[in-house]
């Protein structure tokens, strides 16, 4: 991919921190993240694992890595503008979970966020990667903290956005999700009317409007891209989130105070779903926390609409890493 490509792929992110809608055209915002979704298929490979072929971008190079991990029901699109940002710097490597995005599960294999961990390890050692500068929204959030727990000399330093805690997980909003993917609803009642009508996904009651502070400058195909493959494979979805019922953290609470790597928290106060008083836990919660950042008026995926913040705390953080 050529590094042109890439430095347009935050065109629309750009807009969105500038102002949203108000900043740019409907029609420019429209036709940057069409060329933002195109450039990122082009860059997407696979690679094999035990668990399935993992669908990835990886941009940049040099001797130290950063690994993005995203949310439901997104995919590593939702890292686009951290990518093109931070590619100077490190060797950027954005994975889809199984289950989520464009990762191929192999058949019987376990979808809960401790396989995506064993996942994780041996992506990592496919791809060359001792250490990697974590970042992490969402549920890939709780995945991050169980890496770290579990493999603390993998994890060179990690960047938290809005996620489950060992306090909340899954959080209570997350329970009429969970009930209808395991009735094998969830896609058809949900993302199914959101990809036909792409105005009823930015609504209040759409993605849009329950993760995004700015829903209104979201393009069309910034849903195409998250919603299509989901719809296109519910069981897999349904797989990652009734994965999700069980309090996956549950105990981890001296693991993650016995780490060493530093982590630091920005966290959305206007987010619903994950509330705030787990960005107070997670301040307590690290041996080497570098404190928590609270975003007044932002949402659970602030880390796509703010990739210049985002960027910013990243390059602070990687600093502070031994």
């Amino acid at each position: 991919m050529l590094r042109r490509d890439f430095l347009k792929m935050s065109l629309v992110t750009a807009a969105l921190a500038a102002g949203g809608a108000s900043a740019a055209p409907d029609a420019a915002i429209h036709a940057a993240a069409a060329r933002d979704a195109r450039a990122w298929r082009a860059a997407r490979r696979f690679v094999a694992t035990s668990k399935g072929r993992v669908a990835l971008v990886e941009r940049g190079a040099g001797p130290q890595a950063a690994l993005f991990l995203h949310g439901l029901p997104l995919n590593s699109f939702q890292w686009r503008g951290a990518v093109a940002r931070l590619a100077s710097q490190r060797r950027c490597i954005a994975p889809d979970f199984l289950g989520l995005g464009h990762s191929e599960p192999a058949p019987g294999v376990g979808l809960d966020p401790e396989s995506q961990v064993a996942m994780l390890i041996e992506l990592l050692d496919k791809l060359g990667v001792q250490r990697a500068d974590v970042v992490a929204s969402d549920s890939g959030g709780a995945v991050a903290q169980l890496l770290l727990a579990m493999h603390p000399g993998r994890v060179r330093s990690l960047l938290l956005a809005n996620c489950d805690t060992e306090v909340d997980c899954p959080p209570p909003a997350m329970r009429p999700v969970i009930d209808l993917a395991r009735q094998g609803r969830f896609a058809q009642e949900w993302l199914e009317p959101w990809l036909a009508d792409k105005d009823k996904a930015r609504s209040s009651q759409g993605l849009g409007g329950l993760c995004y502070a700015r829903p209104a400058a979201l393009a069309d195909e910034v849903f195409e891209a998250y919603l299509r493959p989901l719809v296109e494979h519910p069981q897999r979805l349904h797989g990652y989130i009734t994965a999700l019922e069980r309090n996956v953290l549950q105990g981890i609470g001296p693991a993650l105070k016995a780490s060493k790597a530093p982590v630091r928290v920005v966290w959305g106060m206007a987010d619903d779903i994950f509330l705030p008083h787990g960005a107070h836990y997670l301040e307590q919660a690290f041996g080497n926390g570098r404190g928590v950042r609270r975003l007044e008026g932002d949402k659970l995926f602030w880390p796509e609409e703010r990739p210049d913040l985002l960027a910013q705390e990243a390059r602070a953080l990687w600093r502070a890493a031994l």
